[in-house]
């Protein structure tokens, strides 16, 4: 084949560079990948594509890489792209947390003192061409030590550990997304000098809709030209999104999409984030995923995920009931694992301070650590007929921020302890705010707590992966409460 520069393009030469590459040798691509990731170079020899974005999925969710002309794609494969290691040490304020100068860097992976680097190894089959930005593309990555060991929380080397346990047991988990967040018109990008803080300072918005007409024609027409752009973006980068939806609050949108396996679905949210992200940024306007956003009359964003458990072998729905009103026993294991678990896998499906402040009763989002059939103000929502091949649960408690990985992990390793221990589900409730059922953490510090203290999930992630999130995390939280806030400067500048 011929390239865009009129040069011989064998994809057998490619693949041949690629299977003699340090990456190969060290056994960090099987032979799939690199038959793949030959006929992806190859592709993209003859696209007008003239940048890729070597990205990972970093501890907080979000995106980070380098971009690399289209040529260089095939070292990539061969060497993988060096990123400093620092990345996977900050909080959210994008601070080192660990001393990484000293002798004792506060984690057991040693390799990461001095700031060195770490490498990414890309998987071909995430290779997205960026319909807004036509000569761009990305593709993700797994990080590895410079040694080619695992990194114990790389994510997507945490969500494919947990999602091999399951699969061991010939049991395969099938998820849905729906996502709410946010979309205003940016008034000020707060772009002076005095603004480049750490973090630095949020933008001033304005709404776009003014909500609170849930579901309402009226309000979807006015919000639809941002739909359409951000729903055909997804179509045209192979997200399966399903429906797009006026939420209850102003200017909150919510997007579902078709089932899909974790490890896929993961890949997709942190691609549907981002693009939402940039997309709207083009468009002077600002999107958000965090939970509760400061502004006046705001909602609180939520993130359901829908679970099915499916044989392996012979692909049969594993939740669905034989009669009405009963729990088939793996479902009954599966969700008593979830509920047994929920306070200290809190951590994963809800990793900011701000996303305890959506726990409130009444709000469409649990308070409690309880199920119910068809009962949006549980925790766990059942929706289990006979006959209905779609017979799934949705988990309502996660923050739109939460690391994709990190969360359906968290959920495969708290089933399986249900599983593992015959546990089974209480009876459901009809009244999810009242009861003296277990509160979900009041703060994240409660969750962090509860986490660090999980015999289940050092059990599964391994003291490392544990201490090195809490030790993130007590550092975010320990930057809150040093801060002075609005409620002190009320209650205490005038009285005293």
């Amino acid at each position: 084949m011929i390239d865009r520069r009129g040069e011989l393009v064998q994809v057998s030469d490619i693949q041949n560079k690629i299977e003699s590459g340090a990456l190969a040798q060290a056994g960090l691509l099987n032979e799939q990948t690199i038959t793949d990731a030959a006929a992806l170079i190859a592709k993209v020899c003859k696209s007008a594509v003239e940048t890729v974005r070597i990205l990972f999925t970093d501890q907080h969710g979000t995106l980070r890489g380098k971009t690399i002309v289209s040529n260089a794609l095939v070292s990539a494969f061969t060497t993988g792209i060096g990123v400093p290691s620092t990345l996977l040490l900050k909080d959210t304020s994008q601070r080192t947390v660990f001393p990484v100068w000293e002798q004792e860097t506060g984690i057991a992976s040693g390799p990461m003192r001095g700031a060195g680097d770490i490498l990414l190894v890309p998987d071909p089959s995430t290779y997205r061409e960026l319909p807004w930005s036509p000569h761009s593309a990305w593709i993700l990555c797994d990080t590895v030590f410079k040694s080619g060991a695992v990194i114990p929380f790389d994510p997507r080397t945490v969500l494919k550990t947990a999602l091999n346990r399951l699969e061991s047991k010939n049991i395969a988990l099938v998820v849905g997304l729906e996502v709410e967040f946010h979309v205003y018109d940016l008034v000020d990008a707060k772009l002076d000098h005095a603004d480049a803080t750490m973090p630095g300072q949020p933008p001033q918005t304005r709404l776009i809709a003014k909500g609170y007409q849930l579901l309402s024609e009226s309000r979807y027409g006015e919000l639809e030209e941002i739909m359409d752009d951000l729903r055909r973006n997804c179509q045209k980068m192979g997200l399966p999104v399903r429906s797009m939806e006026a939420e209850m609050g102003p200017s909150q949108f919510e997007f579902t999409f078709d089932p899909a396996s974790p490890l896929t679905h993961a890949d997709n949210m942190v691609m549907f984030r981002t693009m939402v992200k940039e997309v709207c940024a083009r468009k002077n306007m600002h999107a958000t995923f965090m939970c509760r956003p400061k502004v006046e009359n705001g909602a609180s964003s939520g993130w359901h995920l829908h679970q099915s458990l499916v044989d392996c072998t012979s692909g049969k729905n594993l939740l669905m009931p034989d009669k009405a009103g009963e729990l088939t026993p793996l479902a009954s294991q599966w969700i008593a694992g979830l509920l047994k678990h929920a306070n200290e896998s809190c951590l994963l499906t809800t990793p900011t301070v701000n996303g305890y402040k959506r726990y409130q009763p009444y709000q469409l989002a649990p308070d409690r650590i309880q199920w119910g059939e068809d009962n949006r103000g549980a925790m766990i929502r059942a929706l289990l007929q006979p006959g209905e091949t779609a017979s799934r649960i949705e988990n309502r408690v996660a923050d739109p921020t939460a690391n994709p990985y990190y969360f359906m992990a968290s959920q495969i390793i708290s089933g399986l302890g249900g599983i593992e221990a015959n546990l089974t589900a209480p009876a459901p409730v009809e009244t999810p705010y009242s009861g003296d059922a277990e509160n979900l953490p009041k703060s994240m510090i409660a969750a962090v707590d509860a986490f660090e203290k999980s015999k289940l999930f050092r059990n599964h992630l391994g003291d490392p992966f544990v201490d090195y999130l809490t030790t993130l995390k007590k550092a975010e939280w320990d930057r809150y409460l040093m801060t002075v806030s609005e409620w002190e400067q009320a209650e205490y500048f005038s009285l005293f």
